[in-house]
């Protein structure tokens, strides 16, 4: 039997999102996630990018759209099997395959594009780390805002969807 997998509690100014970490299918990830929420780090960033049929994403920029500096980059574990299905929770990064830091997206719809589907680096995937439990009414709530252009950055909400805290709840 399995111990209890972690959950995280994400406090947004449009309500809260808990979202439970597969720590055993992507432990590094979870490891590395788990490390910010623990710093503090995500408190008073915002949902940067929203695109309303694929994802909201936040975890790396405040409101004046400045990027917070992250630790180091991990390895991506997109090979672990899980797919970005609605309501995953999964790693941004560049189009460098080993890139993620802080930059997290939860998945709105299926996007199976965004799976692993080989070694190759265009193909290789972004990794499924987590899945909202509670609160997706809050994640469509952020998908539907609307958005435009600012200070370089596309699809960013014109009013700021802030979170507010980060933190773990279970274990």
């Amino acid at each position: 039997m399995s111990e209890q997998n972690p959950k995280v509690l994400i406090e947004t100014s449009m309500g809260d999102i808990t979202i439970e970490l597969f720590k055993e299918k992507a432990p590094i990830t979870v490891k590395n996630f788990l490390g910010y929420v623990k710093d503090g780090f995500y408190d008073n960033l915002i949902f940067h990018r929203v695109i309303k049929d694929f994802m909201i994403q936040g975890g790396g920029l405040n409101e004046a759209l400045e990027q917070k500096k992250p630790k180091f980059a991990i390895k991506n574990e997109a090979t672990n099997g899980l797919s970005n299905t609605r309501g995953t929770v999964a790693m941004a990064r560049t189009a460098v395959v080993d890139s993620a830091t802080s930059q997290f997206f939860i998945n709105v719809v299926d996007n199976a594009f965004l799976n692993h589907q080989s070694k190759q680096a265009d193909r290789f995937g972004y990794c499924v780390f987590g899945q909202v439990v509670d609160g997706m009414e809050v994640v469509d709530q952020i998908r539907a805002v609307k958005t435009g252009t600012k200070g370089g950055h596309g699809d960013v909400p014109v009013e700021p969807v802030f979170i507010k805290s980060a933190r773990l709840i279970e274990p």
